[in-house]
Protein backbone atom coordinates (compact mmCIF):
# COMPACT_ATOMS: atom_id res chain seq x y z
CA UNK A 1 0.00 0.00 0.00
CA UNK A 2 1.44 3.65 -1.13
CA UNK A 3 2.36 5.27 2.34
CA UNK A 4 0.67 8.12 1.34
CA UNK A 5 -1.99 6.84 2.06
CA UNK A 6 -1.74 6.16 5.61
CA UNK A 7 -1.94 10.21 5.95
CA UNK A 8 -4.47 11.06 8.00
CA UNK A 9 -4.99 14.48 5.97
CA UNK A 10 -5.63 12.25 3.16
CA UNK A 11 -9.12 11.96 5.19
CA UNK A 12 -9.25 15.73 6.48
CA UNK A 13 -10.69 18.52 4.79
CA UNK A 14 -9.64 21.84 5.55
CA UNK A 15 -13.15 24.54 6.82
CA UNK A 16 -11.65 28.27 6.92
CA UNK A 17 -12.85 30.98 8.32
CA UNK A 18 -12.22 34.16 5.82
CA UNK A 19 -15.66 35.99 6.74
CA UNK A 20 -13.95 38.76 8.87
CA UNK A 21 -13.85 42.16 8.40
CA UNK A 22 -10.31 42.95 10.71
CA UNK A 23 -11.63 46.37 11.76
CA UNK A 24 -8.50 47.49 13.27
CA UNK A 25 -6.71 47.70 9.75
CA UNK A 26 -8.91 50.97 9.37
CA UNK A 27 -9.10 52.04 5.99
CA UNK A 28 -7.20 49.34 4.56
CA UNK A 29 -10.40 46.92 4.81
CA UNK A 30 -13.31 49.68 3.63
CA UNK A 31 -13.55 47.62 0.70
CA UNK A 32 -11.99 44.11 0.85
CA UNK A 33 -12.02 41.64 4.10
CA UNK A 34 -8.80 41.05 6.00
CA UNK A 35 -8.20 37.63 4.65
CA UNK A 36 -8.36 39.40 1.45
CA UNK A 37 -5.57 41.81 2.36
CA UNK A 38 -1.77 42.20 0.53
CA UNK A 39 1.31 40.29 2.13
CA UNK A 40 4.48 40.06 1.07
CA UNK A 41 4.63 41.54 -2.41
CA UNK A 42 2.28 39.51 -4.25
CA UNK A 43 0.54 36.99 -2.02
CA UNK A 44 -2.60 37.65 0.06
CA UNK A 45 -3.47 36.37 3.54
CA UNK A 46 -5.42 33.29 3.43
CA UNK A 47 -2.84 32.28 0.91
CA UNK A 48 -1.20 30.96 4.39
CA UNK A 49 -3.44 29.33 5.67
CA UNK A 50 -4.63 27.52 2.11
CA UNK A 51 -0.74 26.66 1.35
CA UNK A 52 -0.58 25.33 4.37
CA UNK A 53 -3.56 23.03 4.12
CA UNK A 54 -2.20 21.88 0.45
CA UNK A 55 1.39 21.43 1.09
CA UNK A 56 0.65 19.51 4.35
CA UNK A 57 -1.56 17.23 2.21
CA UNK A 58 -5.36 18.33 2.63
CA UNK A 59 -7.09 18.02 -0.88
CA UNK A 60 -10.71 19.22 0.30
CA UNK A 61 -10.81 22.82 0.99
CA UNK A 62 -13.92 25.20 2.09
CA UNK A 63 -14.07 29.14 2.17
CA UNK A 64 -16.51 30.49 4.48
CA UNK A 65 -16.79 34.32 3.02
CA UNK A 66 -18.90 36.78 4.60
CA UNK A 67 -18.05 41.18 5.08
CA UNK A 68 -17.54 42.66 1.33
CA UNK A 69 -16.22 38.62 -0.01
CA UNK A 70 -15.48 40.16 -3.99
CA UNK A 71 -11.71 40.53 -4.18
CA UNK A 72 -11.76 37.64 -1.84
CA UNK A 73 -13.42 35.20 -4.01
CA UNK A 74 -11.96 36.66 -7.14
CA UNK A 75 -8.76 36.17 -5.57
CA UNK A 76 -9.46 32.12 -5.02
CA UNK A 77 -10.80 31.67 -8.86
CA UNK A 78 -7.84 33.38 -10.06
CA UNK A 79 -5.01 31.75 -7.67
CA UNK A 80 -6.51 28.82 -6.33
CA UNK A 81 -8.48 27.03 -9.40
CA UNK A 82 -6.45 23.78 -10.01
CA UNK A 83 -8.05 21.53 -8.00
CA UNK A 84 -9.43 18.78 -9.98
CA UNK A 85 -12.70 16.72 -8.57
CA UNK A 86 -11.29 13.21 -10.77
CA UNK A 87 -8.39 13.70 -8.89
CA UNK A 88 -11.49 13.84 -5.46
CA UNK A 89 -9.76 17.74 -4.94
CA UNK A 90 -11.91 19.99 -3.99
CA UNK A 91 -12.26 23.85 -3.54
CA UNK A 92 -15.87 25.14 -2.45
CA UNK A 93 -15.90 29.02 -1.49
CA UNK A 94 -18.93 29.15 0.68
CA UNK A 95 -20.56 32.50 0.95
CA UNK A 96 -23.19 33.44 3.41
CA UNK A 97 -26.17 33.11 1.49
CA UNK A 98 -29.40 32.53 3.85
CA UNK A 99 -29.35 29.00 3.33
CA UNK A 100 -31.19 28.51 6.42
CA UNK A 101 -33.43 31.41 6.84
CA UNK A 102 -33.72 34.38 4.78
CA UNK A 103 -32.38 36.83 7.67
CA UNK A 104 -30.27 34.13 9.02
CA UNK A 105 -26.07 35.28 7.75
CA UNK A 106 -23.48 33.36 9.51
CA UNK A 107 -24.50 34.10 13.03
CA UNK A 108 -20.80 33.06 14.34
CA UNK A 109 -17.48 31.20 13.52
CA UNK A 110 -19.35 27.71 14.69
CA UNK A 111 -22.66 28.56 12.94
CA UNK A 112 -20.29 29.21 9.51
CA UNK A 113 -19.56 25.39 9.79
CA UNK A 114 -23.78 24.50 10.76
CA UNK A 115 -25.18 26.03 8.33
CA UNK A 116 -22.77 24.16 5.50
CA UNK A 117 -23.00 20.74 7.06
CA UNK A 118 -24.70 19.22 3.84
CA UNK A 119 -21.58 20.32 2.11
CA UNK A 120 -18.86 18.97 4.64
CA UNK A 121 -21.27 15.95 4.35
CA UNK A 122 -20.27 15.50 0.80
CA UNK A 123 -16.92 15.54 1.01
CA UNK A 124 -16.68 12.09 3.19
CA UNK A 125 -13.76 13.33 5.70
CA UNK A 126 -12.78 11.92 8.65
CA UNK A 127 -11.74 14.86 10.42
CA UNK A 128 -12.23 18.26 9.96
CA UNK A 129 -9.68 21.39 10.45
CA UNK A 130 -10.99 24.71 11.40
CA UNK A 131 -8.67 27.70 10.27
CA UNK A 132 -8.70 31.27 10.52
CA UNK A 133 -8.16 32.95 7.17
CA UNK A 134 -5.79 35.53 8.66
CA UNK A 135 -2.76 35.10 10.09
CA UNK A 136 0.57 34.74 8.59
CA UNK A 137 2.48 31.44 9.45
CA UNK A 138 3.78 27.84 8.27
CA UNK A 139 2.52 24.87 9.70
CA UNK A 140 2.43 21.24 9.20
CA UNK A 141 -0.85 20.12 10.01
CA UNK A 142 -0.51 16.41 9.42
CA UNK A 143 1.49 16.68 12.68
CA UNK A 144 -1.47 18.30 14.84
CA UNK A 145 -3.71 15.71 13.29
CA UNK A 146 -1.57 12.81 14.62
CA UNK A 147 -1.33 14.01 18.30
CA UNK A 148 -5.37 14.46 18.14
CA UNK A 149 -5.68 10.57 16.49
CA UNK A 150 -2.91 9.68 19.30
CA UNK A 151 -4.57 11.49 22.59
CA UNK A 152 -8.03 10.49 21.06
CA UNK A 153 -9.09 14.07 22.06
CA UNK A 154 -12.67 15.46 20.92
CA UNK A 155 -11.14 18.64 19.96
CA UNK A 156 -7.02 19.48 19.35
CA UNK A 157 -7.00 23.26 19.43
CA UNK A 158 -3.37 24.69 18.17
CA UNK A 159 -1.46 27.37 20.43
CA UNK A 160 1.12 29.38 20.78
CA UNK A 161 3.21 31.40 23.98
CA UNK A 162 2.40 35.34 23.51
CA UNK A 163 2.94 38.33 26.16
CA UNK A 164 0.33 38.09 28.93
CA UNK A 165 -0.36 41.41 28.59
CA UNK A 166 -1.02 40.69 24.46
CA UNK A 167 -3.36 37.81 25.02
CA UNK A 168 -6.35 39.66 25.48
CA UNK A 169 -6.97 39.24 22.16
CA UNK A 170 -6.90 35.71 21.97
CA UNK A 171 -8.19 32.80 23.52
CA UNK A 172 -6.26 32.11 26.36
CA UNK A 173 -5.90 28.50 27.96
CA UNK A 174 -4.72 26.28 30.95
CA UNK A 175 -3.07 22.78 30.28
CA UNK A 176 -1.88 19.66 32.64
CA UNK A 177 1.10 18.63 32.29
CA UNK A 178 -0.23 16.23 29.47
CA UNK A 179 -1.45 18.70 27.64
CA UNK A 180 -4.77 18.51 28.32
CA UNK A 181 -6.93 21.97 28.28
CA UNK A 182 -8.12 22.31 32.16
CA UNK A 183 -9.35 26.27 31.52
CA UNK A 184 -10.20 27.92 28.14
CA UNK A 185 -10.57 32.05 28.18
CA UNK A 186 -12.12 33.40 25.00
CA UNK A 187 -10.48 37.16 24.99
CA UNK A 188 -10.50 37.56 28.64
CA UNK A 189 -9.84 41.14 29.84
CA UNK A 190 -6.77 39.94 32.13
CA UNK A 191 -5.71 36.96 30.68
CA UNK A 192 -4.10 34.53 33.29
CA UNK A 193 -0.39 33.68 32.99
CA UNK A 194 1.49 30.55 32.88
CA UNK A 195 2.49 28.51 35.89
CA UNK A 196 6.21 29.15 36.02
CA UNK A 197 6.15 32.29 33.07
CA UNK A 198 3.25 34.66 34.84
CA UNK A 199 4.25 37.19 32.14
CA UNK A 200 3.29 34.79 29.25
CA UNK A 201 0.12 33.40 28.23
CA UNK A 202 -1.22 30.27 26.13
CA UNK A 203 -3.53 31.53 23.33
CA UNK A 204 -5.38 29.93 21.10
CA UNK A 205 -4.14 30.40 17.29
CA UNK A 206 -7.84 29.46 16.32
CA UNK A 207 -6.87 26.34 14.16
CA UNK A 208 -9.16 23.41 15.62
CA UNK A 209 -8.97 19.89 14.77
CA UNK A 210 -12.27 17.72 15.20
CA UNK A 211 -13.65 14.26 14.52
CA UNK A 212 -16.73 14.98 12.06
CA UNK A 213 -19.00 13.04 13.32
CA UNK A 214 -18.00 14.60 17.03
CA UNK A 215 -18.17 18.24 15.71
CA UNK A 216 -21.25 17.41 13.49
CA UNK A 217 -23.25 16.25 16.85
CA UNK A 218 -22.20 19.20 18.71
CA UNK A 219 -22.89 22.21 16.32
CA UNK A 220 -26.37 20.54 16.12
CA UNK A 221 -27.04 20.97 19.88
CA UNK A 222 -25.27 24.27 19.32
CA UNK A 223 -27.60 25.35 16.86
CA UNK A 224 -30.68 24.81 19.24
CA UNK A 225 -29.32 26.62 22.29
CA UNK A 226 -30.89 29.64 22.21
CA UNK A 227 -28.04 31.41 24.92
CA UNK A 228 -25.22 30.64 22.22
CA UNK A 229 -23.22 32.65 20.40
CA UNK A 230 -22.76 29.71 17.93
CA UNK A 231 -18.87 30.23 17.80
CA UNK A 232 -15.80 28.13 18.24
CA UNK A 233 -13.66 30.45 20.87
CA UNK A 234 -16.91 31.54 22.84
CA UNK A 235 -19.00 28.36 22.89
CA UNK A 236 -18.23 24.87 21.52
CA UNK A 237 -14.44 24.76 22.58
CA UNK A 238 -15.18 25.75 26.49
CA UNK A 239 -17.83 23.45 26.12
CA UNK A 240 -15.85 20.64 25.60
CA UNK A 241 -13.36 21.67 28.13
CA UNK A 242 -15.62 21.43 30.64
CA UNK A 243 -17.32 18.10 29.65
CA UNK A 244 -15.08 16.63 27.06
CA UNK A 245 -11.50 16.21 26.49
CA UNK A 246 -9.59 19.34 24.69
CA UNK A 247 -6.42 19.04 24.24
CA UNK A 248 -3.41 21.84 22.99
CA UNK A 249 -1.15 21.64 20.36
CA UNK A 250 1.91 23.17 20.73
CA UNK A 251 2.31 25.40 17.26
CA UNK A 252 6.94 24.90 17.42
CA UNK A 253 5.95 21.37 16.99
CA UNK A 254 4.41 21.86 13.74
CA UNK A 255 6.05 24.78 12.22
CA UNK A 256 7.65 24.61 9.28
CA UNK A 257 11.31 26.45 9.60
CA UNK A 258 13.82 27.70 7.05
CA UNK A 259 16.28 26.39 9.09
CA UNK A 260 16.36 24.30 12.87
CA UNK A 261 17.16 26.71 14.88
CA UNK A 262 14.81 29.45 13.71
CA UNK A 263 12.25 30.63 15.77
CA UNK A 264 8.85 29.79 14.93
CA UNK A 265 7.41 32.73 13.15
CA UNK A 266 3.56 33.51 13.66
CA UNK A 267 1.70 36.94 12.98
CA UNK A 268 -1.60 38.24 13.59
CA UNK A 269 -0.97 41.46 11.02
CA UNK A 270 -4.58 42.87 12.26
CA UNK A 271 -3.06 46.27 13.04
CA UNK A 272 -1.68 49.05 10.37
CA UNK A 273 1.61 48.72 12.99
CA UNK A 274 1.56 44.90 12.73
CA UNK A 275 1.05 44.75 8.97
CA UNK A 276 3.42 47.36 8.45
CA UNK A 277 6.28 45.32 10.48
CA UNK A 278 5.67 42.30 9.41
CA UNK A 279 5.53 43.41 5.67
CA UNK A 280 9.12 45.22 6.44
CA UNK A 281 10.72 41.82 8.34
CA UNK A 282 10.61 40.38 4.56
CA UNK A 283 13.75 42.78 3.76
CA UNK A 284 15.93 41.27 6.92
CA UNK A 285 18.92 39.90 5.57
CA UNK A 286 17.63 36.41 6.81
CA UNK A 287 13.87 37.27 7.20
CA UNK A 288 12.11 34.51 9.78
CA UNK A 289 9.34 33.89 7.25
CA UNK A 290 10.96 32.81 4.17
CA UNK A 291 9.20 32.81 1.26
CA UNK A 292 11.44 31.32 -0.62
CA UNK A 293 11.23 28.07 0.48
CA UNK A 294 10.23 25.85 -3.06
CA UNK A 295 9.56 22.55 -0.31
CA UNK A 296 6.65 24.80 1.26
CA UNK A 297 5.49 27.29 -1.21
CA UNK A 298 2.99 30.03 -0.59
CA UNK A 299 0.82 29.62 -3.29
CA UNK A 300 -0.94 32.14 -4.56
CA UNK A 301 -2.39 34.17 -7.55
CA UNK A 302 0.67 35.05 -10.27
CA UNK A 303 -0.18 37.86 -12.53
CA UNK A 304 1.58 38.48 -15.49
CA UNK A 305 4.10 40.96 -15.46
CA UNK A 306 7.15 42.08 -16.94
CA UNK A 307 10.22 41.84 -14.70
CA UNK A 308 10.76 44.77 -12.43
CA UNK A 309 13.07 47.51 -13.77
CA UNK A 310 15.72 50.28 -12.40
CA UNK A 311 16.12 53.40 -14.81
CA UNK A 312 18.10 56.71 -14.64
CA UNK A 313 21.63 56.93 -13.14
CA UNK A 314 22.78 60.46 -12.16
CA UNK A 315 23.43 62.16 -9.02
CA UNK A 316 20.20 62.40 -7.22
CA UNK A 317 18.78 61.15 -9.75
CA UNK A 318 19.50 57.41 -9.34
CA UNK A 319 16.98 53.83 -9.68
CA UNK A 320 17.85 52.08 -6.88
CA UNK A 321 16.50 49.85 -3.80
CA UNK A 322 18.85 48.86 -0.90
CA UNK A 323 17.33 46.06 1.44
CA UNK A 324 14.33 46.02 0.12
CA UNK A 325 11.27 43.80 -2.07
CA UNK A 326 10.83 45.29 -5.29
CA UNK A 327 7.83 43.07 -7.03
CA UNK A 328 7.38 42.38 -10.96
CA UNK A 329 6.08 45.02 -12.91
CA UNK A 330 7.36 47.82 -11.03
CA UNK A 331 9.84 50.74 -12.27
CA UNK A 332 12.09 52.26 -10.17
CA UNK A 333 12.80 55.51 -12.24
CA UNK A 334 15.26 57.71 -10.66
CA UNK A 335 13.93 57.09 -6.80
CA UNK A 336 15.93 55.64 -3.69
CA UNK A 337 14.50 53.03 -2.30
CA UNK A 338 15.65 52.06 1.35
CA UNK A 339 14.05 49.44 3.36
CA UNK A 340 10.79 49.10 1.48
CA UNK A 341 8.35 46.40 0.12
CA UNK A 342 6.71 47.60 -3.14
CA UNK A 343 4.17 45.38 -4.63
CA UNK A 344 3.11 44.39 -8.04
CA UNK A 345 3.20 46.96 -10.43
CA UNK A 346 4.40 50.35 -8.59
CA UNK A 347 5.95 53.12 -10.08
CA UNK A 348 8.00 55.78 -8.93
CA UNK A 349 9.54 58.76 -10.38
CA UNK A 350 12.66 61.22 -10.39
CA UNK A 351 14.16 62.49 -7.45
CA UNK A 352 11.29 60.46 -5.15
CA UNK A 353 12.15 58.57 -1.80
CA UNK A 354 11.20 55.72 -0.14
CA UNK A 355 12.28 54.79 3.48
CA UNK A 356 10.70 51.69 5.23
CA UNK A 357 7.65 52.22 2.83
CA UNK A 358 4.94 49.15 2.47
CA UNK A 359 3.53 50.12 -0.87
CA UNK A 360 0.69 47.98 -2.43
CA UNK A 361 0.27 46.71 -6.03
CA UNK A 362 -0.27 49.68 -8.85
CA UNK A 363 0.94 52.49 -6.50
CA UNK A 364 2.52 55.47 -8.80
CA UNK A 365 4.82 57.86 -6.70
CA UNK A 366 5.33 61.27 -8.52
CA UNK A 367 8.74 63.20 -8.59
CA UNK A 368 9.89 64.40 -5.87
CA UNK A 369 8.11 62.43 -3.13
CA UNK A 370 9.15 62.13 -0.12
CA UNK A 371 7.71 58.89 2.24
CA UNK A 372 9.08 57.48 5.42
CA UNK A 373 7.22 54.97 7.42
CA UNK A 374 4.40 54.90 5.15
CA UNK A 375 1.64 52.24 3.80
CA UNK A 376 -0.02 52.66 0.68
CA UNK A 377 -3.54 51.46 -0.29
CA UNK A 378 -4.03 49.59 -3.86
CA UNK A 379 -3.93 51.95 -6.63
CA UNK A 380 -3.28 55.51 -5.15
CA UNK A 381 -1.39 58.18 -6.91
CA UNK A 382 1.49 60.28 -4.62
CA UNK A 383 1.24 63.65 -5.83
CA UNK A 384 4.58 65.54 -6.69
CA UNK A 385 6.50 66.87 -3.80
CA UNK A 386 4.24 65.23 -0.89
CA UNK A 387 6.11 65.15 2.30
CA UNK A 388 5.13 62.19 4.37
CA UNK A 389 6.77 60.97 8.02
CA UNK A 390 8.68 64.36 8.72
CA UNK A 391 6.14 66.40 10.70
CA UNK A 392 3.38 63.91 11.90
CA UNK A 393 1.09 66.53 13.20
CA UNK A 394 1.41 68.07 9.48
CA UNK A 395 0.43 64.30 8.52
CA UNK A 396 -2.68 63.76 11.05
CA UNK A 397 -4.19 66.23 9.28
CA UNK A 398 -5.37 64.45 6.19
CA UNK A 399 -4.03 60.58 6.71
CA UNK A 400 -4.00 58.23 9.44
CA UNK A 401 -1.23 58.05 11.68
CA UNK A 402 -1.19 55.27 14.38
CA UNK A 403 0.53 54.99 17.64
CA UNK A 404 3.85 53.85 16.25
CA UNK A 405 4.34 56.74 13.98
CA UNK A 406 3.12 54.96 11.18
CA UNK A 407 1.38 56.76 8.20
CA UNK A 408 -1.57 54.98 6.43
CA UNK A 409 -2.04 56.79 2.79
CA UNK A 410 -5.72 55.89 0.82
CA UNK A 411 -6.46 58.07 -2.53
CA UNK A 412 -10.10 59.33 -0.54
CA UNK A 413 -7.53 60.90 1.52
CA UNK A 414 -5.37 62.18 -1.05
CA UNK A 415 -8.46 63.49 -2.58
CA UNK A 416 -10.02 65.11 0.96
CA UNK A 417 -6.40 66.96 1.22
CA UNK A 418 -6.30 68.00 -2.53
CA UNK A 419 -10.31 69.40 -1.92
CA UNK A 420 -8.87 71.24 1.18
CA UNK A 421 -5.85 72.65 0.21
CA UNK A 422 -7.80 73.99 -3.34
Amino acid sequence: MNPANHRLTNRSMAFVLAGGRGSRLKELTDSRAKPAVYFGGKTRIIDFALSNAYNSGIRKMAIATQYKAHSLIRHMQRGWNFFRAERNEYLDILPASQRVAENKWYLGTADAVTQNIDIVDSYDVDYVVILAGDHIYKMDYEIMLRQHVETKADVTVGCLTVPRLEASAFGVMDTAPDGKITRFLEKPADPPGMPGDPDKALASMGIYVFNWKFLRELLLEDAEDPESQHDFGGDIIPDIVAKGTAMAHKFDDSCVRHSPDAPAYWRDVGTVDAFWRANLDLTDFIPDLDLWDTEWPIWTYSESVPPAKFIHDEAKRRGSAVSSMISGGCIISGTEVRNSLLFTGVHTNSFASLDHVVALPYVVINRRASLTNVVIDRGVEIPEGLVVGQDLKDDQKWFRVTDQGVTLITQSMLNARAAALG
